[in-house]
């Protein structure tokens, strides 16, 4: 299965800046670095990195002490494959306002991302203790994916149910933490918590083989195939439809 973040990197465009009293001229400027972040932003979207960039550079010179624009510059580097200049806009984002739930968990998405994973699960709790965090469920089903994604599977396994006590039908909890049950050999407990996920979500290539693996596992042949054909009907180009043909069978 792969393991992705959940998160949604949002870009914090409503951020509170603080004018000092005396400086009243500086509004406009405030203005044009967050509409610039912005289209740094919807350009990256496009896959158009060069404008992207262009328009990120000019927010910095506009406005280094705006939060959005830092994580929105954060963003830019980080697809340009500039993990040094990605890391310092990040950390100052954090520094500008450490208190921002969106800012850590953004943050965090890019440190597991690098390999730093005792700072990105950090990170991701911070967030989901954070009061003005909205969707705290999705910073530790992340935290989960960051940990299983370094090898600590128990680390993970009690991220996810963190994740799962918040919201029992978390979807990307419930198919990760099945995935993780599966592979410490808890069948019949994967299949109870794959079959809840496919109470609340639709059916994805990486759901339904983890389904044609678990009821393998059991013995379930029967229901093995169901998956397996349904696999093969829905998603017959998938990465995972592929693997099952070219394994002919083995589990």
């Amino acid at each position: 299965m792969k393991h992705c973040l959940a998160a949604i990197l949002l870009v914090l465009v409503t951020a509170a800046v603080s004018a000092g009293p005396n400086a009243p001229s500086e509004a406009p400027m405030v203005t044009a670095a967050r509409l610039n972040a912005q289209l740094a932003v919807a350009y990256l979207k496009q896959n158009d990195v060069a404008v992207a960039r262009e328009k990120i550079e000019k927010a910095l010179q506009q406005n280094p002490r705006d939060a959005s624009v830092q994580i929105s510059a954060g963003l830019v580097f980080e697809r340009l494959q500039d993990p040094e200049k990605a890391d310092k806009h990040y950390a100052t984002a954090l520094k500008l306002e450490p208190g921002n739930p969106e800012i850590q968990n953004n943050y965090a998405v890019f440190q597991c991302r690098a390999g730093r994973a005792e700072q990105g699960q950090k990170l991701f709790e911070q967030a989901a203790r954070n009061p003005a965090y909205a969707t705290p469920e999705v910073a530790y089903a992340n935290a989960g994916v960051c940990a299983r994604t370094a090898g600590d599977l128990v680390s993970a396994e009690a991220f996810f149910r963190k994740a799962l006590r918040l919201r029992s039908d978390f979807p990307d909890a419930l198919l990760q933490l099945a995935d993780v049950t599966y592979a410490h050999g808890g069948g019949l407990a994967a299949r109870g918590l794959l079959e809840r996920y496919f109470r609340v979500a639709s059916p994805t290539p990486d759901a339904l083989l983890l389904g044609v693996r678990i009821e393998r596992a059991l013995g379930d042949n029967e229901a093995a195939t169901r998956y397996q054909n349904q696999l093969q009907k829905e998603f017959p180009d998938s990465e995972q439809a592929r693997e099952l043909r070219g394994r002919a069978g083995t589990p």
